[in-house]
């Protein structure tokens, strides 16, 4: 007969391989530590991203609170009876200007082609005449009445300029060391 072996023993305790088990878990365990850490900080950061956008958001806010009172203030002075008056005018000028096309630059561009060197343009305001023309009502100044008359001949004398008539004249004085003379001329503004 032969002898059946059964394995058995004795130790109060078996022994295991546990500490290949036990090391991989503890490597785990400090990993996750590592990982719970670092997603701590990212949350810390964020709410302190947040708490910054919060902040520039409110001061933003205020901010514009500010510049909407400004401009609330602005409009109810505007909408007074003494500046709509300026208002109306001026949008009826513009409309005029729009609708007639005229460039500021160009203008300035004609009449610098005209000018005399010793002529000033003091004040220039175009407006539409009640033939749809354009027309400049000017002021400008010299030293001499000359000049001026020569001003009027090239006005007269140029294709973009028309008819000219001179309104008034006005001799040097204490506060203007200059004669000026206002004058109203056609304006035809090649676009």
């Amino acid at each position: 007969m032969s002898a059946v072996r059964i394995p058995l023993n004795l130790a109060s305790e078996p022994f295991r391989k546990d500490r290949t088990v036990l090391v991989a878990s503890a490597a785990t365990a400090a990993l996750l530590v590592g990982v719970l850490a670092m997603q701590i900080s990212i949350v810390m950061r964020e709410r302190e991203a947040a708490r910054e956008s919060r902040e520039m958001i409110a001061a933003i806010e205020q901010q514009t609170r500010l510049v909407s009172a400004e401009q609330a203030r602005l409009d109810a002075q505007l909408r007074q009876p003494a500046n709509a008056a300026v208002i109306d005018r001026s949008a009826f000028i513009n409309s005029l200007l729009l609708r007639k096309g005229i460039s500021w630059t160009r203008l300035f561009e004609d009449l610098e082609k005209i000018f005399p060197g010793s002529v000033r343009l003091v004040a220039v305001r175009p407006y539409l005449a009640a033939d749809n023309m354009v027309q400049l009502d000017m002021i400008v100044g010299s030293q001499s009445a000359e000049p001026v008359i020569e001003l009027l001949q090239r006005l007269e004398s140029s294709s973009t300029f028309g008819a000219t008539s001179l309104l008034s004249s006005q001799p040097p004085s204490q506060n203007e060391p200059l004669y000026r003379f206002r004058v109203s001329v056609n304006y035809a503004q090649k676009l």
